[in-house]
């Protein structure tokens, strides 16, 4: 795959991220990894997102309540000196960099590291139920499983290519509440997500069978909504990374 620098052959490469260590990629301008704590000897990127994407949702978020699957790209002829390590079935491979390479490794890193996604664990029933109250209305049963599963997808790029956020059920009011007046249009408004930008995912929260639909600053009421699909279907094509928006 070619680098930014099309002169310099490069290979894509993938890591699961917990916060501190992001943090410490942001303040470095995202272009390097921090050097290894005592107890980590060894850095290991991995070599496909669906590996990174495995460890960011079984690993760092039961352990710190959030991971980023992040990528970047490291030139060849540098990256041809480390042997591929497969720790598992024919996709769960790694590069194993000692520590005291790492800083070796940073200079041959071609290019920003980036984020690519980022998941949350479970919302408690506190949280839903407050943010309900305030809306006035329920949120979708499906939602609220989904949320409170293990992990669950807070923003990101999907393979399909669209970008997502989806909103934990405080966002979800404050969204609704920052949107007034024109959410008046929208009785049993219920914000589920965005694009990243002005276009939002909502139910009617009167309705437990309403699908998801997409709204922007433009529409002015339900009958204007674009619609989606039934909830669940969306949370399924999330996970499968295979949604995009209809837009008309």
């Amino acid at each position: 795959m070619s680098s930014p620098d099309a002169s310099v052959e490069s290979v894509t490469l993938w890591r699961p991220t917990g916060q501190k260590e992001i943090d410490l990629v942001a303040a470095s301008g995202w272009r390097a990894w921090p050097p290894r704590l005592p107890e980590q000897p060894i850095f290991y990127p991995v070599l496909n997102s669906w590996y990174a994407t495995k460890i960011t949702r079984e690993w760092n978020v039961p352990h710190g309540g959030v991971g980023y699957v992040t990528t970047f790209d490291v030139r060849k002829d540098y990256l041809d000196r480390f042997p591929v390590q497969q720790a598992g079935g024919r996709d769960v491979l790694e590069y194993w960099v000692p520590a005291e390479q790492v800083g070796e490794f940073n200079g041959n890193i071609t290019g920003a590291i980036r984020e690519v996604a980022r998941y949350l664990g479970p919302v408690p029933d506190d949280e839903f139920d407050r943010a309900a109250a305030d809306l006035g209305c329920q949120f979708p049963g499906a939602w609220r499983e989904y949320l409170q599963g293990q992990s669950w997808l807070s923003k990101g790029w999907l393979e399909s290519g669209c970008y997502l956020t989806l909103l934990a059920p405080r966002e979800s009011f404050d969204w609704g509440d920052a949107w007034q007046p024109a959410a008046q249009n929208f009785p049993g408004l219920v914000i589920l997500g965005t694009d990243g930008s002005s276009e939002m995912l909502a139910v009617d929260g009167r309705d437990s069978s309403a699908p998801v639909v997409l709204i922007g600053n433009t529409t002015q009421g339900w009958e204007e909504a674009v619609p989606q699909m039934p909830v669940k279907q969306f949370i399924s094509q999330v996970e499968a990374g295979i949604f995009d928006f209809t837009w008309e």
